[in-house]
């Protein structure tokens, strides 16, 4: 049984242990914009399928990716059309969760999908982290079903074992997980519902018009 280790993002080991963690096949939790983030090695396919272990995930449910800047967005997607990058200069770093068509040769276990969500998010450490670590598969930190954490504690409580570090960075500034849009087809729709709305992002598009 794995035993997790809980540890400050102030401290200042926070971000090497992540990073030693995840290129070694763990899970780590961490705080974002939004909520607590379960993470692992989005090239790592056994890594992969420790995720949806801890969380008790269906398979079919894809792993969305955060990343700290385009450079690590080029890892995932082929292209990035004007619209998506007009979306991407708005509302980025931020709640917003865009499904794109992905490259080919990512791992199966990361999106069985032609698509695969990426979000960046809007909070100074997790964008330190993502520098440190590079790009994350990442995805609610709970059990399936269950509330979102949006403590360390929370983390713990639904996680205890499951996880090998929890980064705590108190209590996290949104209670809900972020929009998901996607773009994939020329009529984007929200397949998740969250603190932007279609009104928000159709709003970028008639300014833009205008």
């Amino acid at each position: 049984m794995n035993t997790t280790k809980i540890l400050s993002v102030e401290d200042p080991d926070a971000i090497t242990l992540a990073k030693a963690i995840i290129q070694n096949g763990g899970l780590i939790a961490f705080p974002t914009d939004t909520v607590y983030g379960l993470a692992a090695d989005p090239f790592n396919p056994v890594a992969l399928q420790r995720i949806y272990q801890a969380k008790e995930r269906p398979q079919e449910k894809a792993l969305p990716v955060l990343i700290a800047n385009l450079h690590q967005f080029k890892q995932f997607v082929p292209t990035l059309s004007d619209q998506v990058k007009h979306l991407a200069q708005t509302f980025w770093p931020g709640p917003l969760t865009l499904v794109m068509d992905k490259k080919p040769g990512l791992p199966s276990e990361l999106s069985a999908y032609p698509t695969i969500g990426i979000r960046m998010p809007d909070l100074d450490f997790t964008l330190r982290l993502l520098c440190g670590t590079g790009p994350l598969a990442t995805t609610s930190a709970n059990i399936s079903d269950e509330s979102n954490t949006t403590t360390a504690e929370e983390v713990f409580s639904q996680l205890e074992h499951r996880v090998d570090l929890i980064l705590d960075g108190g209590k996290t500034p949104g209670m809900t997980a972020s929009t998901v849009l996607d773009t994939s087809k020329s009529d984007f729709r929200i397949l998740r519902s969250g603190p932007i709305s279609l009104e928000d992002i159709q709003a970028i598009f008639t300014s833009q018009d205008q």
